[in-house]
């Protein structure tokens, strides 16, 4: 599993997210409808794969642990590179949840597009919720918060989408969600794991529920010079 943590994307695209993958020369992009992530394991390769992406969708992602992208700056324009971080589950710390958690449906798709897009804009797709289950909580008929799942190899699931609205941010939600859908991908017999942005402060509240810091994740961000 080690291996596949060091690659996530591309090992999700190899595996269980194999039917969502759009495949060039040693670089794999998830069709843009799904996510608009991609890996390689050949830098060398990836200007080209860029170049042929960038016919599908405006915007998108390399995700690489230390390896730098190459791109063609004709075609290409690298936005920014976010410095992230990949944190693995070591045990499950122990929470009593409070709150009424409900998996959500294709009927929630527009609700669940709707908040994502308020807190963290720019790169959740509606069909995104192909990738794995998604949970959440209601108040006042509501959806307030949510958390699910994204990156999927045969022996690892990521965590993702852990938002709450701003009204009811403080309340415990994200940590409830958070610990319930780590232990639905327990019940399943795989490993739990995360991806985030280095010192975001939600990382304290990932440690608490049992997660360690293991490794760099960059996200590298293209948009095609045509827009």
């Amino acid at each position: 599993m080690e291996n596949k943590l060091k690659n996530p994307v591309w090992h999700s695209l190899c595996e269980t997210h194999q039917k969502f993958v759009i495949d060039y020369d040693e670089v794999k992009f998830y069709d843009p409808k799904i996510c608009p992530f991609g890996a390689f394991t050949n830098s060398s390769k990836t200007a080209a794969a860029l170049n042929e992406y960038a016919k599908l969708t405006d915007k998108f992602f390399l995700v690489s642990e230390n390896e730098t992208p190459t791109f063609n700056n004709n075609y290409i324009k690298l936005d920014k590179k976010i410095d992230g971080c990949q944190m693995v589950l070591d045990n499950l710390v122990e929470l009593e949840i409070s709150e009424e958690i409900i998996q959500l449906t294709e009927n929630h798709i527009d609700e669940i597009y709707n908040l994502i897009w308020l807190v963290m804009p720019g790169y959740y797709k509606k069909r995104t919720f192909d990738m794995g289950k998604y949970f959440g909580v209601f108040k006042d008929n509501q959806l307030v918060a949510i958390t699910g799942q994204r990156m999927q190899t045969d022996n690892f699931v990521e965590v993702s989408a852990v938002v709450t609205h701003p009204n009811y941010t403080r309340r415990g939600l994200a940590k409830q969600l958070t610990h319930f859908v780590t232990q639905e991908i327990i019940k399943d017999g795989k490993h739990p794991m995360l991806h985030t942005t280095k010192g975001n402060p939600a990382i304290g509240l990932y440690e608490k529920l049992g997660y360690q810091l293991t490794r760099d994740m960059n996200w590298w961000y293209y948009h095609s010079t045509k827009i």
